[in-house]
């Protein structure tokens, strides 16, 4: 099979792969609100997806440089296609937890083996440029997911919801395995240990795992903050009346912007260096996230409206915090692929799927803690604060990131890679 039907078919997995997350994240406030989750329940709402993703990444990473990533990532559709089976039956909060990890397990195989499998087959010189591609298939994904779920479950309730999204997983399966080859490049031994010890790679995750905080908060509470009732210091948009798909076009200004920007950026980074794309990315993402609790005051002294046609009465913030999420998606567009590329350009030859896994692994620890976090200070202190910690998390990556390359390279670090 010719590497662009390979590259089309994974491209969708990832899409697919996305389209669930996203999904889940849209309804998130909606689930809070049905089953009232207070402090660490509330943060294990997110905590049990990834703390499941950090116990996957080492073995699907060993298994998929062992074996044939194809045949792994085809068992991880399967159970991603089950797993959306079981949202429907959900009737408690810890129920799901539960499901919510589940889904984190097929996410991790699906998403770490789609991105191994399109890093192995782009050409070197392309790398990036084919990574933003297939990032931009994600985040297409993801905007189709949010505004889905909002409509769907707005006018139908969540068997609908459910049922689309275990429908695209078997379509994702039935493209795997149809046009993708099976995967010879196999590695003996445990790659991911060599890898966690590289250099370069010991340099990125400097920043990654701070970096991780922030984006896990942001992306998290965006939605929450727009979507949970005043009372408990959002927005309040659940209570309008298509609130769901309020929400979901807050959460799809974000992937919108990431989809156009990412192939762009990425082919910038095969040109000019992955390290200052990185940097640059981090901080304006840190940035636009410390204004996002601001938006009410934003919206007010702009005069701005706060009834919309077809959404009904929200409030003045709403197009301000549009406007800053579609930042926060062009700011990750400029780390995103540049980052990605990184790994995949350390793991070439060597066991791409253990590079990857180390990327994921050192995402993990604040994607599992951030939220536990985020709900004891939405609880106890202010949900604005879940946003100024995200913003510090990525102030303090960017300034590790570019302290240790200046330290390695001089005053002109960020341009040796």
């Amino acid at each position: 099979m010719t590497d662009r039907r390979q590259l089309q078919a994974l491209f969708f997995t990832r899409f697919a792969n996305s389209f669930g997350i996203v999904t889940l994240l849209t309804l998130l406030p909606t689930y809070i609100d049905l089953l009232d989750p207070q402090g660490f329940v509330l943060g294990m709402f997110a905590t049990g997806l990834t703390l499941a993703q950090a116990g996957t990444v080492v073995p699907v990473s060993y298994l998929g440089d062992r074996f044939d990533k194809r045949t792994i990532l085809l068992a991880g559709l399967t159970l991603a296609t089950a797993v959306y089976g079981l949202f429907p039956l959900v009737g408690s909060s810890w129920g799901f937890v539960f499901v919510r990890g589940l889904q984190g397990v097929a996410a991790t195989v699906a998403g770490l083996l789609g991105l191994s499998l399109v890093g192995q087959l782009a050409r070197e010189s392309e790398r990036g440029t084919t990574i933003g591609m297939s990032n931009s298939w994600r985040f297409a994904a993801a905007i189709g997911g949010s505004l889905s779920a909002g409509i769907l479950y707005d006018t139908f309730g969540f068997d609908a919801v459910f049922g689309l999204l275990m429908a695209i997983s078997a379509l994702a399966f039935a493209a795997v395995f149809v046009w993708v080859d099976p995967d010879e490049t196999t590695t003996d031994g445990f790659a991911f240990t060599d890898l966690a010890l590289n250099r370069r790679i010991l340099t990125i995750t400097s920043f990654r795992a701070q970096y991780a905080v922030a984006v896990t908060l942001v992306r998290t509470w965006v939605p929450i903050f727009a979507g949970v009732a005043a009372a408990r210091g959002g927005l309040g948009y659940n209570a309008a009346i298509h609130g769901a798909t309020a929400v979901a076009v807050v959460l799809a200004a974000e992937k919108f912007t990431n989809m156009l920007v990412q192939p762009y950026t990425g082919s910038l980074s095969d040109r000019f260096g992955r390290a200052r794309f990185v940097f640059v990315g981090g901080l304006c993402y840190g940035l636009v996230a410390l204004v996002v609790p601001f938006t009410p005051g934003i919206g007010s002294a702009l005069g701005l409206p706060a009834v919309f046609p077809y959404f009904g009465d929200l409030s003045p913030a709403f197009l301000p915090l549009v406007a800053l999420n579609a930042l926060l998606g062009v700011a990750d567009s400029i780390r995103e692929p540049a980052s990605m590329a990184l790994f995949a350009d350390e793991g070439s030859g060597s066991g791409v799927a253990s590079s990857f896994g180390v990327r994921d692994l050192v995402w993990r620890p604040g994607a599992v803690l951030a939220p536990l976090a985020g709900g004891w200070l939405t609880t106890n202190v202010g949900m604005e604060w879940v946003f100024y910690l995200g913003a510090a998390s990525a102030f303090t990556g960017v300034a590790a990131f570019l302290g240790i390359l200046t330290v390695r390279h001089g005053r002109a670090g960020l341009a040796e890679w």
